[in-house]
């Protein structure tokens, strides 16, 4: 492995941690528009979604729960590359990055409003992790559908 692979590596690693670390999107939306409980039973992780819309507008997006490094950072992201954009655009989203973390999709192929998230590519060589990246996301999405279905909650839990 080349010097320039470990530098890659370690900024990856300080990007996580100061996701995982990063609070501004913890918490709870009270009387939210939507919410959405996820867990990964392999991992433990568990996380809540609760989500404040203004017509197809995400205005607000809160994360709680608990989970390892990866899946807290990967919340962090998730919220951060939705908030203030519309449902459809946060579809295009979550579509982006389920492709770069399940079908290997490459990471140039990202949309730039997707923030950070290809800090979360080297997780994919290790598939019992990936689940732990996208949590959030296919929480939000599963969200998202339920909501277009006329429901305010929704639950996923990721099958080993």
């Amino acid at each position: 492995m080349a010097d320039g692979d470990f530098e890659l590596q370690d900024l990856y690693r300080d990007v996580l941690i100061d996701y995982y670390r990063d609070a501004t999107y913890k918490g709870e939306i009270q009387n939210p528009d939507l919410s959405a409980h996820g867990a990964n039973p392999t991992c433990g992780d568990e996380i809540k979604l609760t989500v404040r819309k203004e017509g197809d507008v995400i205005k607000e997006v809160r994360f709680s729960g608990c989970g390892c490094v990866i899946s807290q950072a990967s919340s962090t992201m998730m919220c951060e590359a939705v908030e203030g954009k519309t449902v459809d655009h946060a579809r295009e989203l979550i579509a982006a990055f389920r492709k770069m973390m399940i079908e290997n999709g490459p990471v140039s192929e990202l949309p730039e409003d997707i923030g950070e998230t290809e800090a979360l590519e080297g997780v994919r060589k290790f598939p019992i992790r990936v689940k732990c990246a996208i949590l959030a996301w296919i929480t939000f999405r599963q969200g998202l559908d339920e909501n277009l279905k006329g429901r305010a909650s929704a639950q996923y839990t990721e099958v080993s």
